[in-house]
């Protein structure tokens, strides 16, 4: 308004000036404004109450037993501790004397010919194939599994295995570790697995620990407990694991008070004598605190419980919500995600991640990788059917890894999950006080089903409990609001422009109805001109003072509230293309003199005419 009714160009042009000042302060104050209300920022509200206990699986560290296995797994055994032999120069009950190459080719060997085992020397491409003896070039990208490549044997000595690709021979790759204990175990999980993926579910859980086996004694919440409150759940690498409190018929235990006295309390029985010595290193449990409807990924976040040892695990359990769009990236059920779970549980970015990535393992070498579930209308993979499918593995996972399949761009975090933090401590069980009189009840315990005393080393103590019945709720609110963002709105222009939602709507006034409306109305005027000028053209007679170019006529250079002065309106210029204004003539009918006598006096008369 100021710009429009102010008189010389210096004022209007400092008008102009400080308003587009204004406006380009507010643009950038608004920018400013919108990037904060769209961004992340939450804040956390932190709630306590109480919960019903989770659920927890509970995993013998070896899958099967060893005795039962042993008509599936002898011929890999043996050619595993001819490898031994070969390599490091000992084997059962023997000297140390390094088995010759002729010697190993008179066995045969299979599983050397579907996976060679090589001997690198000093770090080059020269090889020794252990199977054969014989030394060759070879050609392939080399792969380090483990951080750096350590001597084995010898200090020049360096022990990998070649994948090659079965359709095309050329086209192979090198896998080097970090110690020969590491390169066996390997080397024996491919063949383990390959063996495993042609046995029927049935079998391998007969095979497997069974909950008599594996649990000992249990209580829960200060009562007893036994294999009926377990859920058996079989896991391809872990074998038989059991689930307590899994809700499976629709019933989930709580607790009535924190303490280790009030949650689960087991004895397990391991076994260690029946353990596989190729497959595993080490002794004892896995276990896994979760919700009734995740997942375990025993594999992937299971916590390791040792033997001859009392494992107390603490627990404080967080129930966590994040914002969706566009606040985060996460999806709410996994719906929107273009991969099929696997699992049959609720969505996390774990399933996600595992099923995208044995979706691409069909996709891409015909068959399903062992550890994980079978996608409709695949099998898993074996040297029978797929002869190829360890080189086109190695190859995938390498990709996965590398995050070059796809998967870690398509998987979304979850938008709701929980987590439960654990904290560990250990002690040693049983005591040595105690120790004869508990090894002696418990194996009566075990009962007829065991003719030997057991062994510390066979017994595992674990105590899961809540170290209090507090839930931590943390939810993610938006920080900026609708109603934030408004307010932040009106106070910039109020600073900047000294506006409010009044102040805007005269704006808008002014530069849109005010501006159509000056438009239109010259529009109009235009149009009523036409109009008089065509009926004075076709009635051909000239225009009176009734018309409308003889009346008066509003100047538009004057439409304005404020009405013209004096000298303003003198200034004022004509209007384009319309007839100057007239003032009518005089009618000089008044202007003769009309006597007051009925005859002229004397003394006015001129001479001559007395």
């Amino acid at each position: 308004r100021r710009i429009v009714v102010s008189r010389g160009r210096l004022r209007r042009f400092i008008w102009i000036l400080l308003t587009l000042s204004a406006v380009g302060l507010i643009l950038w104050q608004c920018a400013e404004l919108l990037m904060n209300y769209y961004s992340a920022s939450v804040s956390v509200t932190v709630q306590f109450q109480k919960l019903p206990f989770p659920a927890v699986t509970i995993c013998n560290i070896n899958p099967y037993k060893y005795s039962s296995m042993k008509d599936y797994l002898s011929e890999l055994d043996k050619e595993t501790k001819k490898a031994l032999e070969t390599f490091y120069g000992f084997s059962e009950g023997k000297s140390k004397v390094r088995r010759s190459v002729d010697e190993w080719n008179s066995t045969g060997s299979d599983f050397f010919k579907q996976i060679p085992l090589l001997k690198f020397e000093d770090f080059s491409r020269t090889v020794t194939d252990l199977r054969s003896g014989q030394k060759r070039k070879i050609e392939g990208s080399v792969f380090h599994k483990d951080s750096s490549i350590v001597n084995s044997g010898d200090s020049n000595d360096i022990i990998g295995f070649q994948l090659c690709d079965a359709n095309n021979s050329s086209e192979c790759a090198l896998y080097t570790f970090s110690s020969g204990v590491n390169a066996i175990q390997e080397w024996y999980k491919l063949h383990y697995m390959n063996i495993m993926a042609q046995i029927p579910l049935e079998t391998k859980e007969k095979l497997s620990y069974s909950a008599d086996d594996l649990i000992l004694t249990c209580f829960f919440d200060g009562l007893s407990c036994d294999k009926r409150h377990f859920t058996r759940f079989h896991h391809p690498l872990h074998g038989n694991c059991y689930t307590f409190n899994s809700g499976e018929n629709g019933t989930v235990l709580s607790t009535s008070t924190g303490g280790s006295e009030y949650g689960l309390q087991v004895v397990l029985y391991i076994d260690e004598a029946d353990y596989n010595p190729f497959l595993v290193t080490s002794t004892g449990a896995k276990i896994i605190v979760h919700d009734q409807n995740e997942y375990p990924f025993i594999e992937d976040i299971g916590t390791e419980i040792e033997t001859a040892a009392a494992t107390s695990i603490g627990m404080h359990f967080t129930r966590s919500r994040k914002l969706s769009k566009p606040y985060s990236d996460c999806t709410e059920t996994g719906a929107d995600i273009p991969v099929e779970n696997l699992y049959n549980k609720s969505y996390s970015l774990q399933i996600c991640l595992h099923s995208c990535f044995q979706k691409a393992m069909v996709d891409s070498c015909g068959c399903a990788q062992y550890a994980q579930p079978l996608p409709a209308g695949a099998e898993y993979c074996n040297y029978k059917k797929n002869p190829n499918w360890m080189y086109c593995y190695y190859r995938l996972h390498e990709k996965f890894v590398k995050e070059q399949l796809g998967c870690q761009q398509i998987c979304k975090d979850a938008c709701s999950f929980k987590e439960w933090a654990l904290t560990t401590s250990i002690a040693q069980w049983p005591s040595t006080a105690s120790e004869d009189w508990m090894l002696r009840v418990l194996s009566w315990d075990k009962g007829q089903k065991l003719n030997k005393k057991l062994n510390k080393t066979d017994l595992a103590n674990l105590m899961v409990f809540y170290k209090d019945l507090n839930e931590r709720f943390i939810s993610e609110n938006p920080a900026n609001t609708l109603v934030i963002l408004l307010s932040n709105f009106g106070g910039q222009l109020g600073l900047w422009m000294s506006c409010s939602v009044v102040c805007v709507i005269e704006i808008v006034e002014v530069f849109f109805i005010d501006s159509l409306s000056i438009v239109m109305r010259r529009q109009w005027q235009k149009a009523k001109k036409w109009w008089s000028n065509r009926k004075v053209e076709r009635s051909g007679k000239a225009p009176r003072a009734g018309d409308p170019e003889r009346r008066g006529h509003d100047n538009p250079v004057c439409i304005d509230e404020d009405l013209p002065t004096f000298n303003t309106a003198l200034r004022l210029p004509l209007p384009q293309d319309s007839p100057l204004p007239r003032t009518p003539p005089p009618n000089y009918s008044t202007l003769r003199l009309e006597t007051a006598f009925t005859e002229q006096l004397p003394d006015t008369l001129e001479p001559g005419q007395h």
